[in-house]
């Protein structure tokens, strides 16, 4: 019982400060930004997810709604659906999953519609009162239901929205200090832009592309009417990719994200007037103040902000368009959460079909991300349609 109720904080602190947990101590103060919903910046689907969460600048596929919505102005085919499922901190209880699902239509050559659900369960949780009795059993669940649109502007250039409604309910209205608790509910737009465009490298043809994704950009979220509200994960991924045909049938990409959130970095208060900030800002500020106050507000200046970005490194093959490898390394900084890890995978395609997994190894012994798996499988309903008319 106690496990879990560990694995329900640590998922909750998690990303924005899962691994703050669990880092290890270093020279610099350990001071990492959190935020409520974090699930809303786990990789979703096995590909990104092989790839070292690496994602906003990839060659478009069913899954872009998460990573940079503008990419699916690009994509191949009119219309698509993709699954995908994750057990979470399996190395701590069994049943925290996070499931998503997401498709597109394309309406014209220019212009895709697209949409997107993330739900994310923590399991049954008990809840006790001052004296440690049992209340209740409940089972906390966060979910996000997306809707975005994507545009084709030139050969080259795309850009593209999304709106989403979160909904986060933790407590099932327990009270708590004699305060009755209520789901979270938070409104938040994604905007993004995508480039792409040929190239040559030795002979060789490629493509070269870049990656633009302000996501979560939306109203901050409380737990209770007497709760101080707290920002979202609000996010800037900014990342490039170059693909290189070897021959007719081998081809491989690598890709390269940058990630930083856009909310306020804790500052340094005084040890004997707690009100008082000593270095950094008071990040009790509105959503646009905190984004533009995100870039400059740490209390160690220039090179802690440095330290807030995170790194996202990744490397896929195809061959013949049928068979994928892919590999990737996560890297944030130890003060802001210790985030390490090498990630691995491998996908198939069929006409009709496409099956992806992945498998994360961090690279601290004992991190309750170790032995992450994500499934996910992809549909494209134009190729199904074919399919069964050659059958006909």
């Amino acid at each position: 019982m106690k496990k879990r109720i560990v694995a329900v904080v640590l998922f909750l602190l998690a990303l924005s400060g899962t691994t703050l947990i669990f880092s290890q101590q270093s020279s610099g103060q350990l001071n990492a930004i959190q935020t409520v919903v974090p699930f809303l910046i786990i990789a979703p689907d096995s590909r990104a997810g092989a790839m070292g969460d690496a994602g906003v600048a990839t060659s478009p596929d069913v899954y872009s709604m998460h990573w940079n919505p503008s990419k699916f102005a690009f994509i191949d085919g009119n219309a698509g659906l993709g699954i995908s499922y994750s057990p979470w901190l399996r190395n701590l209880v069994p049943d925290i999953n996070i499931a998503y699902l997401a498709g597109y239509k394309r309406i014209d050559t220019k212009q895709v519609f697209s949409a997107s659900l993330i739900y994310s369960s923590l399991g049954p949780v008990p809840f006790t009162d001052e004296f440690g009795n049992l209340q209740r059993t409940f089972n906390p669940n966060e979910f996000a239901v997306d809707a975005g649109y994507s545009r084709l502007f030139t050969e080259h250039l795309s850009g593209g929205i999304a709106f989403r409604f979160i909904y986060s309910n933790l407590t099932g209205g327990t009270f708590s200090g004699g305060v009755a608790t209520k789901p979270g509910i938070s409104f938040a737009a994604d905007i993004s832009g995508y480039y792409q465009k040929k190239i040559t490298v030795i002979n060789k043809d490629g493509q070269l592309g870049f990656g633009l994704n302000f996501s979560n950009i939306g109203t901050k979220m409380s737990y209770s009417t007497m709760q101080t509200a707290d920002f979202i994960p609000m996010n800037l991924r900014l990342g490039t990719s170059a693909t290189i045909n070897l021959d007719n049938y081998n081809k491989i990409t690598a890709s390269l994200d940058l990630n930083k959130l856009l909310v306020p970095t804790p500052p340094i208060y005084s040890s004997t007037t707690p009100d008082s900030i000593i270095k950094g800002k008071d990040p009790n500020v509105s959503v646009p103040v905190a984004i533009f106050q995100s870039f400059f507000d740490a209390p160690g200046g220039f090179k802690e902000e440095f330290h807030e970005i995170t790194y996202s490194f990744g490397i896929e093959y195809w061959y013949n368009n049928q068979f994928a490898l892919r590999c990737g390394y996560f890297y944030e900084d130890p003060t802001k959460g210790n985030r390490k890890y090498f990630t691995a995978g491998a996908g198939f395609r069929l006409k009709a079909f496409t099956l992806d997994f992945s498998y994360l190894m961090p690279v601290a012994q004992n991190n309750p991300l170790a032995h992450t798996l994500r499934f996910s499988i992809a549909f494209d309903f134009n190729s199904l349609r074919n399919a069964s008319r050659s059958k006909g």
